[in-house]
């Protein structure tokens, strides 16, 4: 039987046949053989393909051995499990922007703690002028989903939270233009913060605010699926989302 689903996680992510035996290193007409002959390839293989389609091995190939496997390939991915926010270690954050060689990913609906932070500012400069992409994601001030959330952690002030970080990130607009900013007006279920493959995943826990909330330290492995879950999120947040202009930083 073919492999629909590989076919379809090929046209999703705007690859052939080609590009993809190219990115795994395997004859392409043995990746033709995985779509139209329903072949199931080797294990490493299997990983190998999931990584660069971006999607869980199990999406692809239906296999109690692989199901297993990736299972515990997930949890391999949590490195720690923190309560609450306020117990991650004050430097680990900074440690990770440090290690990025390729991206920095932030969303967030305030993220306060950070935009109060001159040493991350330091980090986002020195990090941009190395050539690090960086995207910080905020919360649309005036969206329903951010006065809810404001709601829900008891006060009401959230959009405020929001124009109070934009107004502390004004200097960077202008001199490191290169840091992309962006408002979303998503319901965030998790706040995200990426350096390369490291991750610290602040889940949002109703009637509190996050730094109450548990946060996860992830580390990403090859067919693990947990870290490219979260870090889609980002993505699929970033391209639904605006720039940030005057009237979101002053409300006037």
């Amino acid at each position: 039987m073919p492999n629909e689903r590989l076919r379809s996680a090929l046209l999703a992510h705007g690859m052939t046949v080609q590009d993809l035996a190219d990115k795994i290193k395997v004859n392409p007409k043995t990746v033709e053989r995985w779509i139209t002959q329903g072949k199931v390839p080797y294990r490493r293989h299997q990983y190998a393909t999931a990584a660069a389609l971006k999607v869980d091995v199990t999406t692809l190939w239906e296999d109690s051995r692989i199901q297993d496997s990736a299972a515990d390939l997930s949890k391999a991915e949590i490195t720690t499990v923190y309560p609450h926010r306020h117990l991650v270690p004050s430097g680990l954050w900074h440690e990770m922007c440090e290690r990025a060689k390729e991206r920095i990913d932030i969303l967030v609906y305030a993220g306060i703690n950070l935009a109060e932070d001159p040493l991350f500012f330091s980090t986002l400069k020195e990090k941009s002028e190395s050539g690090v992409r960086i995207r910080v994601l905020m919360g649309d001030p005036a969206c329903e989903a951010v006065i809810r959330r404001g709601i829900d952690e008891g006060h009401r002030v959230m959009d405020s939270k929001i124009r109070n970080a934009l107004l502390n990130y004004r200097p960077l607009f202008t001199s490191h233009p290169e840091i992309a900013f962006r408002l979303h007006d998503t319901v965030l279920y998790n706040s995200i913060y990426r350096a390369d493959d490291e991750m610290l995943a602040n889940t949002h826990v109703y009637g509190i605010g996050a730094y109450m909330a548990p946060v996860l330290h992830l580390r990403r492995l090859p067919g693990g699926g947990l870290f490219d879950t979260f870090a889609n999120s980002v993505q699929q947040t970033w391209e639904g989302a605006r720039p940030v202009t005057e009237h979101d930083i002053t409300g006037a």
